[in-house]
Protein backbone atom coordinates (compact mmCIF):
# COMPACT_ATOMS: atom_id res chain seq x y z
CA UNK A 1 0.00 0.00 0.00
CA UNK A 2 2.80 2.18 1.27
CA UNK A 3 4.53 1.25 -2.17
CA UNK A 4 1.54 2.13 -4.28
CA UNK A 5 0.89 5.29 -2.00
CA UNK A 6 4.59 6.22 -3.09
CA UNK A 7 3.68 5.08 -6.85
CA UNK A 8 0.50 7.86 -6.87
CA UNK A 9 2.56 10.37 -5.40
CA UNK A 10 5.14 9.62 -7.56
CA UNK A 11 2.72 10.49 -10.30
CA UNK A 12 1.47 13.40 -8.83
CA UNK A 13 4.50 15.07 -8.62
CA UNK A 14 5.18 14.15 -12.02
CA UNK A 15 2.02 15.49 -13.34
CA UNK A 16 2.61 18.78 -11.12
CA UNK A 17 5.87 19.35 -12.67
CA UNK A 18 4.39 18.57 -16.49
CA UNK A 19 1.61 21.18 -15.57
CA UNK A 20 4.49 23.55 -14.09
CA UNK A 21 6.45 22.96 -17.04
CA UNK A 22 2.93 23.73 -19.23
CA UNK A 23 1.91 26.89 -17.67
CA UNK A 24 5.80 27.89 -18.36
CA UNK A 25 5.71 27.39 -21.61
CA UNK A 26 2.29 29.11 -21.89
CA UNK A 27 3.62 32.01 -20.59
CA UNK A 28 6.69 32.34 -23.20
CA UNK A 29 4.26 31.98 -25.43
CA UNK A 30 2.13 34.56 -24.30
CA UNK A 31 5.36 36.63 -24.37
CA UNK A 32 5.88 36.10 -27.87
CA UNK A 33 2.54 36.28 -28.95
CA UNK A 34 2.35 39.48 -27.53
CA UNK A 35 5.73 40.82 -29.43
CA UNK A 36 3.91 39.83 -32.47
CA UNK A 37 0.91 41.69 -31.05
CA UNK A 38 2.95 44.39 -31.14
CA UNK A 39 4.43 44.06 -34.39
CA UNK A 40 0.97 44.49 -35.66
CA UNK A 41 -0.27 47.22 -33.35
CA UNK A 42 2.83 49.15 -35.17
CA UNK A 43 2.08 48.02 -38.38
CA UNK A 44 -1.58 49.04 -37.78
CA UNK A 45 -0.69 52.33 -36.41
CA UNK A 46 1.77 52.59 -39.98
CA UNK A 47 -1.75 52.38 -42.00
CA UNK A 48 -3.66 54.51 -39.51
CA UNK A 49 -0.69 57.05 -40.28
CA UNK A 50 -0.67 56.95 -43.86
CA UNK A 51 -4.79 56.74 -43.74
CA UNK A 52 -4.37 60.18 -41.82
CA UNK A 53 -2.53 62.19 -44.66
CA UNK A 54 -4.97 64.60 -46.40
CA UNK A 55 -4.86 63.33 -50.82
CA UNK A 56 -5.25 66.56 -52.17
CA UNK A 57 -5.74 66.73 -56.14
CA UNK A 58 -4.32 70.16 -57.27
CA UNK A 59 -5.65 71.34 -60.72
CA UNK A 60 -3.47 74.20 -62.19
CA UNK A 61 -4.95 75.80 -65.70
CA UNK A 62 -1.10 75.61 -66.94
CA UNK A 63 2.00 73.91 -65.64
CA UNK A 64 4.28 76.20 -67.34
CA UNK A 65 3.11 79.55 -66.28
CA UNK A 66 5.48 81.01 -64.64
CA UNK A 67 3.79 82.39 -61.41
CA UNK A 68 1.67 78.87 -61.72
CA UNK A 69 5.05 76.90 -61.50
CA UNK A 70 6.28 79.05 -58.93
CA UNK A 71 3.20 78.05 -56.52
CA UNK A 72 3.67 74.38 -57.51
CA UNK A 73 7.23 74.04 -56.41
CA UNK A 74 5.96 76.06 -53.02
CA UNK A 75 3.07 73.68 -52.14
CA UNK A 76 5.93 70.77 -53.00
CA UNK A 77 7.93 72.04 -50.61
CA UNK A 78 5.25 72.24 -47.90
CA UNK A 79 4.45 68.14 -48.62
CA UNK A 80 7.99 67.40 -48.23
CA UNK A 81 8.08 69.22 -44.69
CA UNK A 82 4.78 68.12 -43.88
CA UNK A 83 5.21 64.43 -45.62
CA UNK A 84 3.32 63.06 -42.79
CA UNK A 85 -0.08 65.12 -43.05
CA UNK A 86 -0.57 66.17 -47.09
CA UNK A 87 -0.17 64.41 -50.28
CA UNK A 88 -0.36 66.68 -53.58
CA UNK A 89 -0.88 65.60 -56.76
CA UNK A 90 -0.92 67.81 -59.52
CA UNK A 91 -2.67 67.89 -62.84
CA UNK A 92 -2.28 70.03 -65.78
CA UNK A 93 -4.51 71.89 -67.37
CA UNK A 94 -3.33 72.09 -70.55
CA UNK A 95 -5.16 75.65 -71.09
CA UNK A 96 -8.08 73.53 -71.95
CA UNK A 97 -11.42 74.17 -69.47
CA UNK A 98 -12.18 69.88 -70.57
CA UNK A 99 -9.12 68.53 -69.93
CA UNK A 100 -9.10 70.25 -66.38
CA UNK A 101 -12.83 68.86 -66.07
CA UNK A 102 -11.28 65.57 -66.72
CA UNK A 103 -8.93 66.19 -64.29
CA UNK A 104 -11.53 67.09 -61.91
CA UNK A 105 -13.55 63.38 -62.43
CA UNK A 106 -10.35 61.97 -61.41
CA UNK A 107 -10.15 63.31 -58.89
CA UNK A 108 -13.34 62.62 -57.30
CA UNK A 109 -13.39 58.52 -58.38
CA UNK A 110 -10.01 58.02 -56.30
CA UNK A 111 -11.77 59.35 -53.28
CA UNK A 112 -9.34 62.40 -52.67
CA UNK A 113 -10.34 64.29 -49.24
CA UNK A 114 -9.55 68.05 -51.24
CA UNK A 115 -9.32 69.56 -54.13
CA UNK A 116 -7.20 72.95 -55.33
CA UNK A 117 -8.19 74.45 -58.02
CA UNK A 118 -6.69 76.78 -60.54
CA UNK A 119 -9.58 77.32 -63.27
CA UNK A 120 -8.79 77.32 -67.13
CA UNK A 121 -11.80 79.47 -67.46
CA UNK A 122 -13.47 81.27 -64.69
CA UNK A 123 -16.63 81.59 -66.67
CA UNK A 124 -16.78 77.82 -65.70
CA UNK A 125 -16.50 77.88 -61.86
CA UNK A 126 -20.27 77.70 -61.69
CA UNK A 127 -20.22 74.39 -63.62
CA UNK A 128 -16.87 72.82 -61.64
CA UNK A 129 -18.16 74.09 -58.19
CA UNK A 130 -21.63 72.27 -59.12
CA UNK A 131 -19.59 69.25 -59.80
CA UNK A 132 -17.56 68.93 -56.75
CA UNK A 133 -20.75 70.02 -54.95
CA UNK A 134 -22.30 66.83 -56.11
CA UNK A 135 -18.88 64.73 -54.73
CA UNK A 136 -18.98 66.11 -51.55
CA UNK A 137 -15.01 67.40 -51.46
CA UNK A 138 -14.40 70.49 -50.12
CA UNK A 139 -12.48 72.77 -52.85
CA UNK A 140 -10.27 75.82 -52.55
CA UNK A 141 -10.47 77.64 -55.79
CA UNK A 142 -7.40 79.98 -56.34
CA UNK A 143 -5.77 82.84 -58.40
CA UNK A 144 -8.25 82.99 -61.07
CA UNK A 145 -11.27 84.14 -59.57
CA UNK A 146 -14.92 82.89 -60.24
CA UNK A 147 -17.95 84.88 -59.69
CA UNK A 148 -18.66 85.14 -55.88
CA UNK A 149 -22.30 83.89 -56.39
CA UNK A 150 -21.22 80.37 -57.64
CA UNK A 151 -18.63 79.69 -54.69
CA UNK A 152 -21.51 80.61 -51.88
CA UNK A 153 -23.64 78.12 -53.78
CA UNK A 154 -21.46 75.62 -52.05
CA UNK A 155 -20.56 75.82 -48.47
CA UNK A 156 -17.23 73.84 -48.55
CA UNK A 157 -15.88 76.10 -51.10
CA UNK A 158 -13.55 79.24 -50.92
CA UNK A 159 -11.46 81.62 -52.99
CA UNK A 160 -7.81 82.57 -52.13
CA UNK A 161 -6.18 84.90 -54.48
CA UNK A 162 -5.35 88.42 -54.93
CA UNK A 163 -6.79 91.78 -55.06
CA UNK A 164 -6.69 92.57 -59.24
CA UNK A 165 -7.30 96.31 -58.52
CA UNK A 166 -4.67 96.69 -56.01
CA UNK A 167 -1.81 95.08 -58.87
CA UNK A 168 -3.02 97.33 -61.52
CA UNK A 169 -3.13 100.52 -58.81
CA UNK A 170 0.38 99.20 -57.60
CA UNK A 171 1.30 99.28 -61.46
CA UNK A 172 0.36 103.13 -62.08
CA UNK A 173 1.91 104.03 -59.32
CA UNK A 174 5.49 102.95 -60.29
CA UNK A 175 5.39 104.51 -63.21
CA UNK A 176 4.09 107.41 -61.71
CA UNK A 177 6.86 107.54 -60.13
CA UNK A 178 9.31 107.29 -62.38
CA UNK A 179 7.48 109.41 -64.92
CA UNK A 180 7.57 112.52 -62.33
CA UNK A 181 11.17 111.61 -61.58
CA UNK A 182 11.96 111.61 -65.46
CA UNK A 183 9.58 113.40 -67.46
CA UNK A 184 12.42 115.35 -69.62
CA UNK A 185 13.87 112.04 -70.82
CA UNK A 186 10.63 110.03 -70.55
CA UNK A 187 8.22 111.84 -72.58
CA UNK A 188 9.67 111.77 -76.19
CA UNK A 189 7.32 114.61 -77.68
CA UNK A 190 7.08 116.77 -74.96
CA UNK A 191 3.24 116.73 -74.14
CA UNK A 192 3.09 116.19 -70.80
CA UNK A 193 1.34 112.63 -71.79
CA UNK A 194 2.53 109.26 -71.09
CA UNK A 195 1.82 107.07 -74.73
CA UNK A 196 1.75 103.73 -73.77
CA UNK A 197 1.12 100.10 -75.20
CA UNK A 198 -1.16 98.07 -73.33
CA UNK A 199 -0.59 93.75 -73.20
CA UNK A 200 -3.37 92.08 -71.56
CA UNK A 201 -3.62 88.67 -70.50
CA UNK A 202 -7.02 87.37 -71.32
CA UNK A 203 -10.16 89.86 -72.85
CA UNK A 204 -12.83 88.08 -70.11
CA UNK A 205 -10.38 87.62 -67.15
CA UNK A 206 -11.35 89.15 -63.83
CA UNK A 207 -7.34 89.81 -62.87
CA UNK A 208 -6.45 91.13 -66.58
CA UNK A 209 -9.24 93.47 -66.84
CA UNK A 210 -8.66 94.51 -63.25
CA UNK A 211 -5.06 95.25 -63.90
CA UNK A 212 -5.83 96.69 -67.05
CA UNK A 213 -7.96 99.27 -66.03
CA UNK A 214 -6.48 100.32 -62.89
CA UNK A 215 -3.00 100.66 -63.92
CA UNK A 216 -4.17 103.83 -66.27
CA UNK A 217 -6.60 105.10 -64.12
CA UNK A 218 -3.82 105.35 -61.62
CA UNK A 219 -2.20 107.50 -63.76
CA UNK A 220 -5.26 109.90 -64.53
CA UNK A 221 -5.68 110.07 -60.66
CA UNK A 222 -2.43 111.56 -59.92
CA UNK A 223 -2.61 114.17 -62.60
CA UNK A 224 -0.85 112.54 -65.59
CA UNK A 225 -2.78 113.01 -68.78
CA UNK A 226 -2.28 108.97 -70.87
CA UNK A 227 -2.83 108.57 -74.66
CA UNK A 228 -3.45 104.53 -75.62
CA UNK A 229 -1.08 103.99 -78.69
CA UNK A 230 -2.16 100.08 -78.73
CA UNK A 231 -3.45 97.45 -77.07
CA UNK A 232 -3.36 93.42 -77.29
CA UNK A 233 -5.04 90.41 -75.79
CA UNK A 234 -1.64 88.01 -75.66
CA UNK A 235 -3.24 85.38 -73.63
CA UNK A 236 -0.05 85.55 -70.57
CA UNK A 237 2.04 84.27 -73.50
CA UNK A 238 5.68 85.63 -74.03
CA UNK A 239 5.70 85.20 -77.71
CA UNK A 240 2.88 86.78 -78.33
CA UNK A 241 3.52 89.60 -76.45
CA UNK A 242 6.92 89.59 -78.25
CA UNK A 243 5.45 89.68 -81.61
CA UNK A 244 2.87 92.21 -80.39
CA UNK A 245 5.55 94.36 -79.53
CA UNK A 246 7.56 94.23 -82.69
CA UNK A 247 5.07 95.14 -84.79
CA UNK A 248 4.15 98.22 -82.92
CA UNK A 249 7.61 99.29 -82.82
CA UNK A 250 7.60 99.06 -86.67
CA UNK A 251 4.89 101.55 -87.12
CA UNK A 252 4.96 103.44 -84.09
CA UNK A 253 8.54 102.86 -82.36
CA UNK A 254 9.00 106.62 -82.12
CA UNK A 255 5.70 107.38 -80.03
CA UNK A 256 5.86 104.57 -77.35
CA UNK A 257 6.81 106.17 -73.92
CA UNK A 258 5.40 103.18 -72.06
CA UNK A 259 4.85 99.64 -71.87
CA UNK A 260 2.23 98.13 -68.98
CA UNK A 261 1.93 94.51 -69.41
CA UNK A 262 -0.72 92.31 -67.15
CA UNK A 263 2.24 89.95 -66.26
CA UNK A 264 5.87 89.69 -66.26
CA UNK A 265 6.32 86.82 -68.91
CA UNK A 266 4.58 89.40 -71.36
CA UNK A 267 6.46 92.15 -70.70
CA UNK A 268 9.72 89.97 -70.87
CA UNK A 269 8.46 89.29 -74.05
CA UNK A 270 8.01 92.81 -74.90
CA UNK A 271 11.69 93.67 -73.76
CA UNK A 272 13.10 90.94 -76.29
CA UNK A 273 11.21 93.04 -78.70
CA UNK A 274 12.79 96.55 -77.42
CA UNK A 275 16.53 95.23 -77.20
CA UNK A 276 15.99 93.65 -80.97
CA UNK A 277 16.09 97.41 -81.40
CA UNK A 278 19.17 97.89 -79.38
CA UNK A 279 16.42 99.26 -76.46
CA UNK A 280 16.26 98.34 -72.23
CA UNK A 281 19.83 97.45 -72.40
CA UNK A 282 20.70 98.66 -69.10
CA UNK A 283 22.51 101.55 -70.17
CA UNK A 284 21.24 104.13 -72.81
CA UNK A 285 17.75 104.43 -73.99
CA UNK A 286 14.83 102.61 -72.80
CA UNK A 287 10.82 102.80 -72.57
CA UNK A 288 9.61 101.63 -69.10
CA UNK A 289 8.26 98.27 -68.88
CA UNK A 290 6.25 97.43 -65.98
CA UNK A 291 4.32 93.79 -65.15
CA UNK A 292 2.96 91.84 -62.46
CA UNK A 293 4.19 88.79 -61.06
CA UNK A 294 7.74 89.86 -59.76
CA UNK A 295 9.20 86.47 -61.15
CA UNK A 296 12.89 85.53 -60.44
CA UNK A 297 13.65 86.36 -64.20
CA UNK A 298 11.90 89.41 -63.65
CA UNK A 299 13.52 90.35 -60.87
CA UNK A 300 16.53 89.52 -62.68
CA UNK A 301 15.41 92.22 -65.50
CA UNK A 302 14.91 94.81 -63.14
CA UNK A 303 18.45 94.96 -61.27
CA UNK A 304 19.97 94.75 -64.90
CA UNK A 305 18.04 97.96 -65.52
CA UNK A 306 15.88 96.29 -68.23
CA UNK A 307 12.71 96.64 -66.57
CA UNK A 308 11.79 99.07 -64.98
CA UNK A 309 9.35 97.38 -62.03
CA UNK A 310 6.56 94.47 -61.29
CA UNK A 311 4.23 94.14 -58.76
CA UNK A 312 5.23 90.40 -56.22
CA UNK A 313 2.48 88.15 -56.35
CA UNK A 314 4.29 86.03 -53.10
CA UNK A 315 3.38 82.64 -54.55
CA UNK A 316 5.11 80.92 -51.52
CA UNK A 317 2.68 83.01 -49.72
CA UNK A 318 -0.27 81.52 -51.52
CA UNK A 319 0.44 78.09 -51.58
CA UNK A 320 0.85 78.47 -47.74
CA UNK A 321 -2.40 79.93 -47.78
CA UNK A 322 -3.96 76.64 -49.83
CA UNK A 323 -2.16 74.23 -47.72
CA UNK A 324 -3.60 76.05 -44.60
CA UNK A 325 -6.63 76.54 -45.29
CA UNK A 326 -7.23 73.41 -47.65
CA UNK A 327 -6.44 71.25 -44.21
CA UNK A 328 -8.97 72.93 -42.43
CA UNK A 329 -11.98 72.20 -44.91
CA UNK A 330 -10.47 68.67 -44.99
CA UNK A 331 -10.86 68.14 -41.59
CA UNK A 332 -14.39 69.61 -41.33
CA UNK A 333 -13.08 72.88 -39.61
CA UNK A 334 -14.42 76.40 -41.09
CA UNK A 335 -11.48 78.18 -43.50
CA UNK A 336 -10.16 80.52 -41.58
CA UNK A 337 -10.08 78.65 -37.55
CA UNK A 338 -6.76 79.05 -36.01
CA UNK A 339 -5.02 80.84 -38.58
CA UNK A 340 -4.69 84.81 -39.12
CA UNK A 341 -6.56 85.03 -42.49
CA UNK A 342 -9.34 86.87 -42.75
CA UNK A 343 -12.26 86.80 -45.50
CA UNK A 344 -12.90 89.58 -47.08
CA UNK A 345 -16.41 91.39 -47.83
CA UNK A 346 -17.89 89.11 -50.54
CA UNK A 347 -18.03 86.55 -47.90
CA UNK A 348 -16.18 84.04 -49.94
CA UNK A 349 -12.58 84.74 -50.01
CA UNK A 350 -8.98 85.60 -48.41
CA UNK A 351 -6.37 88.20 -49.73
CA UNK A 352 -2.99 87.57 -50.08
CA UNK A 353 -2.03 91.38 -50.62
CA UNK A 354 0.66 92.22 -53.34
CA UNK A 355 3.79 94.25 -53.22
CA UNK A 356 5.48 96.98 -55.33
CA UNK A 357 8.75 95.63 -56.51
CA UNK A 358 11.26 97.85 -58.42
CA UNK A 359 15.38 98.70 -58.14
Amino acid sequence: MKKVKKLVALAVATLMMTASLVACGSSSTSESTGGNDTETSTEANADDTKSDVIKVGVCLYKFDDTYISTVRQSLEAIQKENSDKVEFEFFDGKGDQATQNDAIDTIISKGFDLLLVNLVDTGAGQTVINKIKDAGVPVVLFNREPAADAIKSYENAIFVGTNAQEAGVMQGKILTDLWNSEKDTLDKNGDGKIQYVMLQGEPDNPEAVARTKYSVSTLNDNGIETEEIAQQICNWQNDLAQTAMESWLSKDGDKIEAVIANNDGMALGAIAALQAEGLNKGDGEYIPVIGVDATEAAKDYIAKGYMQGSVLQDAPAMAEALYTIGMNLANGKTPTEGTSYTIDDTGVAVRIPYQPYTK
